[in-house]
């Protein structure tokens, strides 16, 4: 997913414009789409650390896996925007996420698109009422929405390990705590909505 999602803005910048807004978001949503559709039944496919977290607080994932997952989440954020580095060299602007905009309206823009993403993913990976064959296409449309919404503006993470490894690879950390905090808060806020959504 992190070879797919941070690939797209490195091929843009290194082939001008080749991608666009569109290709960005649609690299992503469907890096998501395929990896949910494939591997779902085998792990659940967390590709997301605030998704792993926010489950587990809600009591949708066993704490007990959370170090597991989070390591090979941000291990293999690494290990792919490494690989990018190695492939597109000059590395461009190794498809780091940075703010375009205030620090206080990319915290909350990041902190939006991650609690829709989680009112999403909960709704249709955790509600037995819900159609969950289509639950990897729908995931993938959110995140593809999304990018479409902030990708110019914070670059559409919503993941703490979409962020960190293509930081890592190019020694660009700039205010990258924001997808940190931001996006492991919008987590927990949006499964709780929907937790709360559902009590009888």
């Amino acid at each position: 997913m992190i070879f797919g999602a941070a690939a797209t803005p490195i091929v843009d910048a290194k082939y001008t414009n080749s991608e666009t807004l569109i290709g960005k978001a649609a690299s992503a949503g469907t890096a998501v789409a395929v990896v949910i559709l494939s591997t779902g039944h085998i792990s659940g496919a967390h590709l997301n650390p605030a998704v792993t977290i926010a489950l587990s607080l809600f009591r949708h994932f066993p704490f007990i896996y959370v170090p597991f997952y989070m390591a090979a989440q941000f291990f293999g954020s690494i290990c792919a925007s490494f690989a990018l580095k190695f492939i597109f060299d000059p590395f461009q602007n190794g498809g780091v996420t940075i703010p375009t905009i205030s620090t206080g309206r990319a915290f909350f823009l990041e902190f939006v698109i991650t609690f829709i993403l989680l009112f999403v993913i909960t709704s249709l990976a955790f509600d037995l009422k819900a159609n969950r064959k289509f639950a990897g296409i729908a995931i993938g449309g959110t995140v593809f929405l999304n990018i479409l919404i902030a990708g110019p503006s914070t670059g559409g993470s919503m993941n703490p390990a979409r962020t960190l490894g293509p930081a890592i690879a190019k020694g660009n950390y700039e205010r990258i705590w924001i997808y940190f905090v931001a996006p492991i808060a919008g987590a927990i806020a949006g499964t709780g909505a929907y937790d709360f959504m559902k009590l009888q």
